[in-house]
């Protein structure tokens, strides 16, 4: 998996044959086939683990938070901590649904299904930052900005630049924990 992963993040998935993985990883065609009988077999596996790497980041995020704002903040630290590794290119997601567009490959639902848990993710602690106040804010409204500023810092980080897109987020982020209606 780790040719794989290196090779789909790196250079696109679409851009990777499977004849290139097998031939850079440690394995032979026969034991890669038994375990990928297909190339979107390989694929769902490389998302799978990119998407496991995620959930552990964010459960051990809020699991440490003080408080639900902290556990935003600490999320966004998480993302922020993201832009800097070595080798860094974007979301694997965001590239990954930009490869395959049709709403019902299984790629595209996996992809789908990830963002759909982190909004939920953050739903939850907004709601509970917001709490009963009479000016309460929408969670779901900020758990959208959330995950559109994270997209953008994704994407602005990797063609522009980690500092002004990381300041830029980190000022979005307060904003959103301060936005009521």
């Amino acid at each position: 998996m780790s040719t794989a992963t290196r090779l789909f993040y790196g250079e696109g998935i679409r851009a990777v044959g499977v004849e290139r993985i097998i031939v850079e990883a440690p394995v032979t065609r026969a034991t890669f086939y038994r375990h990928f009988p297909s190339k979107e077999d390989l694929v769902l596996a490389y998302l799978r683990g990119v998407d496991a790497q995620t959930v552990d980041t964010v459960q051990a995020a809020v699991a440490g938070a003080r408080s639900p704002a902290d556990g935003v903040r600490r999320i966004a630290t998480a993302v922020e901590d993201d832009l800097t590794r070595p080798g860094f290119r974007g979301c694997a997601f965001l590239k990954a649904a930009a490869e395959y567009p049709d709403p019902q490959d299984p790629v595209r639902r996996l992809v789908l299904a990830h963002r759909d848990w982190y909004r939920g993710v953050l739903t939850g602690l907004f709601s509970d930052v917001f709490g009963d106040s009479p000016r309460r804010g929408r969670p779901e409204d900020a758990a959208q900005h959330f995950v559109m500023m994270r997209d953008g810092v994704m994407t602005g980080a990797h063609l522009d630049g980690v500092e002004n897109a990381r300041a830029a987020f980190r000022r979005g982020v307060e904003g959103v924990l301060t936005m009521l209606h």
